[in-house]
């Protein structure tokens, strides 16, 4: 039976770049998430929302947008599914600090530090974001 798989060391040029642009987070309260993650993240809560269910956050690299979703179950009265897989990290170059900063704020964590490399927390909504060294 021919194997129908192409390799991928002969690959055809795809018009899809390999980059990530944009990181969707699942949110059910745009302007208390708002103010979480710029907190989180130590930047300005003044981001703009955008067509009342969009709020880009001003971030070095690939961008992450928190969106109401409303096309996609944010309009149910759960909301969109949250994240329940970490689905990439935010990175820290103190991970003991970053660790005692989200402790401190009373974010909740959803491990401790793991393998001296990595701990998950979740933000309002269930979403499970992870934290690791850089």
């Amino acid at each position: 039976m021919k194997s129908t798989v192409q390799s991928t060391t002969n690959a055809e040029p795809s018009p899809i770049k390999n980059k990530v642009g944009s990181l969707f987070i699942p949110v059910t309260n745009i302007e208390k998430s708002r103010e979480w993650y710029c907190r989180l993240l130590g930047l300005p809560a003044d981001c703009e929302i955008m067509n009342g269910h969009l709020c880009p956050l001003p971030m070095d690299g690939t961008s992450i947008i928190l969106d109401t979703m409303p096309m996609w179950g944010g309009k149910e009265p759960g909301g969109a599914p949250a994240i329940k897989t970490p689905a990439f990290t935010l990175l820290t170059s103190d991970l003991q600090g970053a660790f005692e900063f989200v402790k401190e704020n009373d974010i909740a964590l959803a491990t401790g530090i793991e393998h001296d490399h990595w701990f998950v927390i979740k933000d309002p909504d269930g979403n499970l974001l992870m934290v690791a060294k850089e």
